[in-house]
């Protein structure tokens, strides 16, 4: 030995994390079923052919787990924060009728942890694998004394595809149309700020139950959107359900109108519970209150997507008041 510094003693094991690439290859071979890079994974960058689409429109979307995360790597819940990741992004996409082709990941780590790291990629793969969208590569930054040792950074890159002619187009909506919302899992990967600083103030509000339940990862909306193909519908907007509630979310999707909005009561107990400290008219611009997808279409075709697509009921209608107004129903 030479007696001079190794990358690995500065913090950085580079021939670690080669080997967690092998290790992985299995999780990202599954979300290759239904398509194929053009070209091998693992090179410098990854390629999709896209000749099968007549007039390709490329989509893309990034986001991350926001301060869920905090939660989720004190519960260990690793494989939740990846299924997060990719919903998040996979979600954004569709709304505009496009494909999930290729997602890439982010993480930046203080020390390299196999198990972490493998359980984060296996909970992506599961999505991805449900949707048929390729794990096309990423970036494991060991980062020492940069990274926090109890913290992970997380992102999500998802890239898309849509025939010119399918593209979602929201300027359709009119006064009159429909607007259906599909149930969400939780609060998903939203809200998670103030949910933290209700529990910080209130460390025995929920049970560990309570909490597991509340940590359910971000629905995919693939099968809504599957649904809606299904019945021949063609939709005039979808509306993925993030930060901002209900209002924000349809809001950005209108021009001179608005929507009139009744929701089902929410039958989440841990919500409920949390709701007793959260101010009332705040609580729908920071929660989805349990509507995680909306979509809008004329009033004659609601009821074949209701038929079709999973778990959706009528919320609201266009109407030519600017804004939304969402009130929810009583629990009786």
């Amino acid at each position: 030995m030479s007696g001079k510094l190794t990358y690995k003693e500065s913090g950085v094991d580079t021939r670690e994390a080669a080997a967690l690439v092998g290790d992985i290859g299995a999780h990202v071979r599954r979300t290759q079923q239904q398509r194929k890079l053009h070209g091998a994974f693992g090179l410098f960058a990854a390629a999709f052919d896209l000749s099968e689409y007549k007039q390709p429109v490329i989509v893309t979307g990034c986001d991350g787990v926001g301060t869920k995360l905090d939660i989720l790597l004190d519960q260990k819940q690793y494989g939740i924060a990846g299924k997060d990741l990719v919903a998040m992004s996979v979600n954004d996409i569709i709304t505009t009728g496009g494909d999930p082709l290729m997602f890439l990941d982010y993480v930046g780590i203080a020390v390299l942890d196999k198990v972490m790291i493998t359980e984060l990629i296996a909970g992506m793969c599961d999505y991805l694998e449900d949707c048929g969208c390729i794990l096309a590569g990423g970036e494991t930054a060991e980062m020492p004394g940069i990274v926090p040792e109890d913290v992970v950074e997380l992102a999500g890159f998802c890239i898309g595809a849509c025939e010119k002619p399918n593209l979602i187009d929201p300027t359709q909506i009119k006064e009159g149309d429909v607007l259906v919302g599909y149930p969400s899992d939780g609060p998903h990967a939203n809200g998670w700020s103030l949910i933290r600083r209700v529990l910080a103030e209130n460390p025995d509000l929920l049970s560990d139950d309570e909490l597991t339940a509340l940590l359910a990862p971000t629905r995919l909306y693939h099968d809504v959107v599957a649904g809606v193909k299904e019945a021949g519908v063609t939709p005039k907007a979808y509306a993925h359900i993030t930060g901002g509630g209900l209002p924000e979310n349809i809001e950005r999707l209108f021009q001179g109108l608005g929507a009139d909005l009744e929701i089902p009561y929410w039958d989440n107990q841990a919500m409920r519970k949390l709701f007793d400290y959260v101010d009332a008219d705040d609580k729908f611009h920071t929660f989805n209150m349990g509507i995680g997808w909306v979509t809008i279409v004329s009033p004659e075709d609601a009821e074949k997507i209701l038929e079709a697509g999973p778990g959706g009921t009528v919320i609201g209608t266009v109407v030519s008041q600017e804004g939304v107004r969402v009130v929810e129903k009583s629990a009786s």
